[in-house]
């Protein structure tokens, strides 16, 4: 690879780097061409960016962003890399796990993660990062949370007001009956005097 070509990859990596705030560093070694190719396809099925570079390009390219931001990240860096760059925090967990289970194998491993400014090491960390909560399941939970007190209080009001209903029609009929006036039968009329006789 010539230094032309090197700065390339460095430049593509930076902007990757800089485009997502969730990526994965995995070790991909020992997985056939084929198992990498599904993988491949998993990860784009997911929206998941993969990409497999030399450890001294990914930390050339971190180190010109960001040197100290990404320091946890350096010693991950080592045998072969595949990087998963993901808009979801979890979803390259997911599939890391999925695709072992399927393969009943142990890769890839997990090196390390940069997680929104966070960074966990080691594959140890994978079951924790299949179980991490992405933005929007978070703005549901508290959506879901502050709803919940508003549904009780329409929920009373509303039971108050049909309470208030039934009530009040039960009570309507008789309020009718009490405010209505007596009508006093109507007197006979009086009977006409006679007429008197007319003058001669």
């Amino acid at each position: 690879m010539t230094k032309e070509q090197k700065n390339d990859v460095i430049e593509v990596l930076k902007d990757k780097f800089s485009q997502y705030n969730n990526f994965y560093v995995t070790n991909t070694e020992s997985l056939t061409v084929a198992q990498v190719s599904q993988l491949r396809r998993v990860c784009f099925d997911k929206q998941v960016e993969m990409k497999v570079a030399k450890n001294t390009l990914i930390k050339k390219a971190l180190e010109s962003l960001d040197a100290e931001k990404y320091a946890g990240v350096y010693e991950a860096l080592n045998n072969v890399t595949a990087l998963m760059f993901s808009e979801n925090p979890k979803e390259p967990a997911v599939i890391i796990s999925s695709f072992r289970s399927a393969s009943k194998g142990e890769k890839p491993v997990l090196k390390a993660a940069f997680i929104n400014g966070d960074i966990y090491v080691g594959d140890n960390q994978l079951a924790a990062l299949t179980k991490i909560k992405t933005k929007n399941e978070l703005i549901g939970e508290v959506i879901g949370l502050l709803q919940s007190p508003a549904k009780r209080v329409l929920s009373a009001l509303l039971n108050k007001d049909e309470a208030n209903g039934a009530a009040a029609a039960e009570e309507a009929p008789a309020a009718v009956e009490a405010a209505a006036p007596e009508v006093a039968p109507e007197a006979p009329a009086a009977e006409a005097a006679p007429e008197a006789p007319a003058a001669e």
